[in-house]
């Protein structure tokens, strides 16, 4: 059950959560996928804490979303980069914040771009609900419900530490 949110999480604490779930379910040999940019964070620090073997993968997902003809192009696009064959391989897909799934439906889009993998599971930090599509995460550092206006934005401190914070929709897109 999803929590409505009064306070924000500490997303050092989602953090510790999300790892201890998906420690035990990733091998070395497991791909490792953020999404652009705070899901790729987030697979950044998995990736070194968890010891897995293969480079780590990132994707910038602009070109599949499916609002790309109402939002137009963001100036911040980077290229994908898949360093591994993902033909047969247990990928883990990272992305910071699950809310209608449309972004975690571009990503395996693009990812079926560079091969079939034999399983995609989701690590998200927060489920915030609100699913369009039939999306589910399976590890997940928290649930907590945001007011549609309001978008959970992760950053990344200087340290290395995850925040949280709100932002008018009407200023952010994800």
């Amino acid at each position: 059950m999803i929590a409505h949110m009064t306070t924000l999480p500490d997303a050092e604490k989602l953090y510790a959560e999300l790892l201890r779930q998906v420690r035990p379910q990733v091998t070395p040999d497991t791909g490792v996928i953020g999404i652009m940019t705070g899901g790729a964070w987030l697979a950044e620090r998995l990736h070194r804490e968890l010891g897995i073997q293969q480079p780590l993968g990132v994707l910038d997902i602009s070109f599949y979303r499916d609002d790309f003809d109402q939002t137009g192009l963001s100036r911040n696009v980077k290229p994908s980069q898949v360093p591994f064959d993902v033909q047969g391989r247990h990928v883990l897909l990272v992305d910071d914040v699950l809310h209608t799934g449309r972004t975690v439906r571009a990503a395996m889009n693009e990812l079926f771009d560079y091969g079939r993998p034999g399983k995609i599971e989701l690590a998200v930090l927060v489920d915030r609900g609100g699913r369009e599509l039939p999306i589910a995460a399976q590890y997940r550092g928290g649930e907590f419900a945001v007011p549609n206006e309001h978008v959970l934005v992760l950053d990344r401190g200087d340290t290395g530490n995850f925040t949280l914070t709100l932002s008018d929709r009407h200023r952010e897109r994800k």
